[in-house]
């Protein structure tokens, strides 16, 4: 998506330890110009397929999701990450690891959420080394319900997750796909 890849040469920063930081635009200052076209854009790639609902994982995916969600006219769902008072011991769970915090996380979806009748479409901001969307994808395993596929809006190509989960049969659908970076050369895509 060229749209985003351009905001990503103009905005983004390479920080020590492969993290790219998206903040001025994706994940904590949002465009919602950007989120728009991010959700048109999910929806046509995942157009031959049916989707009844959208998970994603709190929280910067929530947005994306959201928009997605409006396209696909379907509802969303998000993984929680820490567990809240106010939901019951009726849930989905899944370990995951979190890339960029370098944290174990216990996620927690209500059954309610996910029936086994649902085609579940995951979207994610990024894709790295796949740990939270292997978490995602067990939770819909567990549901029983049929995955549709995942839209990641930021995959890092250089690292193993994309690679791994594709082999694993699963339809990856991202939009930008960042081959290399470094604060020293930049980035590219490829």
């Amino acid at each position: 998506m060229r749209l985003l890849e351009e905001r990503i040469r103009q905005e983004a920063r390479v920080l020590p330890g492969d993290i790219l930081n998206v903040g001025s635009f994706l994940n904590q200052q949002v465009d919602p110009l950007l989120y728009d076209a991010i959700g048109q854009e999910f929806k046509r790639r995942f157009a031959d397929t049916p989707v009844t609902r959208i998970l994603t994982i709190e929280a910067s995916g929530i947005g994306i999701a959201c928009i997605t969600g409006l396209y696909f006219k379907v509802p969303v769902v998000f993984g929680r990450k820490f567990r809240a008072k106010n939901v019951d011991s009726n849930v989905w769970t899944a370990e995951v690891t979190s890339y960029t915090h370098g944290v174990d996380y216990t996620v927690t979806v209500p059954r309610a959420f996910i029936k086994e009748s649902d085609s579940i479409l995951i979207i994610d901001d990024f894709l790295a080394n796949g740990c939270a969307l292997d978490g995602l994808v067990e939770i819909v395993s567990k549901a029983g319900a049929r995955l549709a596929g995942a839209g990641i809006v930021i995959e890092k190509g250089f690292q193993n997750g994309g690679r791994r989960l594709r082999e694993k049969g699963i339809r990856l659908e991202s939009l930008a796909v960042i081959r290399s970076m470094s604060p020293e050369t930049g980035i590219s895509f490829g």
